[in-house]
């Protein structure tokens, strides 16, 4: 190809480049009524016509009006739409665009038509300086930053209206949500080198390259989740200054901020305001709309940081195959001041004022969102806002300081014991680990989620057969009564029993997760506020002493067919330690799941929805969390089996391909095919209840079964 036919190319490339960038925020309006574009949400925002008009500007601005004796399309838009460039002249306060009711939206398009004619004509006639090169791929990713601008805008609109109006049928995103890797990727530190350099465009704030010193430390592999954002805001994040910024606490106050932006409690929960209109909030998707004091809130109620700029981007360019979200859900929160880097020098002539000039009082987030344009998003790319503000798709990862290499592991009896008993169990010929480890906050919230799901008849069915039989249950208790349940969970079927026992004395709480326990016990004790809670934290199947409370009769529960995760042995070995520390006289309340067509069984562990697959695999999660696991959840499959020869269903995690996972220091083989067996659920007969508990020296004095698929309640006594 002669050096002519490479000029045409180059020109014919550049005007196919400029009609493909400048197609989209077009197609954003699409739908929108006039009414829409023209109105503005809060000074912050933009109207859409004003985003239609200003990217025009841009290019008449910075590369037409150069050619001299340049006529503008229109004089008085030079003002209009001028955004913050002094040294172009006046130009309308940011917070009266939407005041600006002319030009129409009419004369906006025609006014982006005209603008577009003319850089076709220039760009044919061919951009070969450097500076005119670099001025029209600015103002490219200019465009692509409206094109983003003009959706979040938008969604700041909708939300003030009562209405809460959907702005399109489908949220416009380039890609779906990426499912949670588990844990966290840690980092030696050292001296690195992050900024841009070399060929390809950034934008002038995001070099020169340079040199930082980096600590050791951990990056979540996943984002913040709006499950995560909600059990801060129960925790009375918003109401604790001990967790905010000085600034960040005085705006929380000036504010009444009580929940991200656009969130509302409505009597189904939590939802939020979206641009498909109002929805319920997802706990599984990340958090959006925070501000930079939130997310360093949560961040101090977590225990963890944000990450520093350098920390994130040093991540993202060498290993960002670990991370979940990492670009394209939402712009993640740096606990870095937006600032210049050492020898930074603002692009030359009119567009230094492009970022410069904002390098005060502002923060760094990194990354890019689901509006961000294809192609616009980068490592070294610095976006920032004050740190109040929240209406962009704003989230964060958290991290944490990692030891030196080599260095000590102090962990929590809790932490070591887990460490010690999944390795254990991973050494077996058979791989297993304890069900018991499920049962984090995330966990104990995953499996509420399965009580709901259409297959899971367990909880239900003993739900309604609890209503039927509380008045007969309770009689049994007398007065003063101390009830006390194992493996409490969320404590959900415990008031069934409260609401029926007004005379109840106590309640004993018993489970392994604090959190969990901590939840359950401040709620029962606000909704029954003469009723004394006393939670024990405590692995029911090496059960601690129980309170001395001193009053009538106690009365376990153990309910949700908890039983059948135990072998035989182990479960008639808890039923006798469970007679003794209630002592004599007592009564012990058990629920069990009778067996059934092995097809209902199958589809009650495996739903359609995979919220059971995502429990199951909550167990990775933890271990790459709390013990510094690789595990990678997509290499592991979630597997329901119906054992007859047990009479019990199992969980299973299954090995897709051959791995190695790291624990900590320690290493386990995988082969494709190779399973941890996670749970038992073993199904019962009323004449394999009433040997079990005689084995473990009870009487059963009542056995009723409810309606099919059945589930059942023994009522046992010392």
């Amino acid at each position: 190809m002669n050096s002519l036919a490479r000029s045409m190319s180059r020109q014919a490339d550049d005007v196919d480049l400029y009609r493909r960038v400048r197609a989209a925020m077009p197609r954003l309006a699409v739908g929108l009524s006039p009414e829409d574009l023209a109105a503005q949400a809060m000074p912050d925002a933009s109207p859409g016509k004003w985003h239609l008009a200003h990217t025009s500007w841009f290019f008449e601005a910075m590369i037409l009006a150069s050619e001299p004796d340049y006529e503008p399309v229109d004089p008085r838009f030079q003002q209009m739409f001028n955004s913050y460039y002094e040294a172009l002249g006046p130009r309308v306060a940011r917070q009266d665009r939407g005041l600006m009711t002319r030009p129409s939206l009419d004369d906006v398009m025609a006014y982006r038509t005209e603008i577009d004619r003319r850089m076709a004509d220039r760009l044919g006639q061919g951009l070969t300086a450097g500076a005119d090169r670099y001025l029209f791929t600015l103002g490219l990713h200019h465009d692509q930053q409206h094109q983003e601008l003009f959706v979040m805008d938008l969604l700041a609109l909708m939300a003030k209206s009562p209405l809460d109006p959907v702005a399109y049928s489908v949220e416009p995103r380039l890609g779906a949500l990426e499912p949670a890797k588990g844990g966290v990727e840690v980092f030696e530190g050292g001296l690195v080198q992050i900024g841009h350099e070399g060929p390809g465009f950034a934008f002038d704030n995001e070099g020169p390259a340079h040199r930082v010193w980096l600590e050791p430390f951990g990056l979540a592999r996943d984002l913040v989740t709006n499950g995560e954002w909600i059990a801060f805001i129960e925790d009375g994040g918003y109401q604790r200054p001990e967790f905010w910024l000085a600034d960040g606490w005085a705006t929380v106050k000036a504010e009444g901020w009580t929940a991200p932006l656009y969130w509302r409690a409505d009597p189904v929960g939590w939802t939020t305001m979206s641009l498909t209109g109002r929805v319920a909030v997802d706990p599984a998707a990340p958090v959006r709309h925070v501000s930079a004091y939130e997310a360093d809130a949560f961040a101090t109620w977590a225990g963890k940081r944000l990450p520093t700029e350098a920390e994130w981007e040093h991540a993202a360019t060498n290993r960002a195959e670990a991370f979940s979200n990492l670009f394209g859900e939402v712009w993640q929160h740096c606990a870095s001041d937006y600032a210049p880097y050492p020898g930074f020098r603002p692009t030359e002539g009119t567009a230094a004022e492009y970022n410069g000039k904002f390098m005060a009082s502002q923060r760094v987030l990194r990354g890019s969102c689901f509006a961000t344009p294809p192609g616009h998003a980068r490592d070294t790319y610095r976006n920032f806002f004050y740190p109040y503000q929240r209406w962009a798709f704003m989230g964060l990862r958290l991290a944490e300081d990692a030891a030196s290499p080599g260095a000590a592991r102090d962990e929590d009896a809790d932490t070591a014991l887990f460490r010690a008993e999944l390795l254990e169990g991973l050494r077996q010929p058979q791989k297993r680990a304890s069900p018991k480890w499920f049962y984090d906050a995330e966990g104990s919230r995953l499996f509420e989620d399965i009580t709901r799901v259409a297959e899971y008849y367990p909880t239900r069915q003993e739900a309604a057969l609890l209503k039927a039989m509380a008045p007969e249950l309770t009689a049994r208790f007398g007065d003063n009564a101390v009830l006390v349940e194992f493996g409490s969970g969320a404590s959900e079927k415990t008031r069934i029993l409260l609401d029926a026992a007004p005379n109840l004395a106590a309640y004993v709480p018993i489970d392994i997760s604090p959190d969990a326990l901590g939840e359950a016990a401040k709620s029962i004790s606000a909704d029954y506020p003469n009723l004394e809670v006393a939670p024990v934290v405590g692995d029911f199947l090496n059960l601690p002493a129980l309170p001395e409370l001193g009053r009538g009769r106690r009365v376990g529960f153990f309910p949700g067919s908890t039983i059948g995760n135990l072998d035989r042995e182990a479960a008639v070995e808890f039923l006798k330690v469970a007679r003794e520390r209630l002592d004599k006289g007592s009564l012990f309340i058990l629920g069990v799941d009778l067996a059934k067509d092995p097809a209902v069984l199958v589809a009650a562990y495996d739903d359609a929805e995979g919220v059971t697959a995502a429990f199951n695999k909550n167990l990775l999660v933890r271990a790459n969390r709390e013990l510094g696991a690789d595990f990678d959840l997509d290499a592991f499959d979630h597997v329901a089996l119906w054992n007859p020869q047990e009479s019990r269903m199992e969980m299973h995690l299954r090995s897709a391909t051959d791995q190695r996972v790291r624990i900590g220091e320690e290493t386990v083989d995988f082969m494709a095919g190779e399973t941890i067996h996670t749970e038992s659920s073993r199904k019962y007969r009323e004449d394999s209840v009433r040997e079990l508990a005689e084995a473990a020296g009870w009487s059963v004095a009542l056995f009723q079964a409810g309606p099919a698929p059945s589930v059942a309640i023994a009522v046992l006594e010392a």
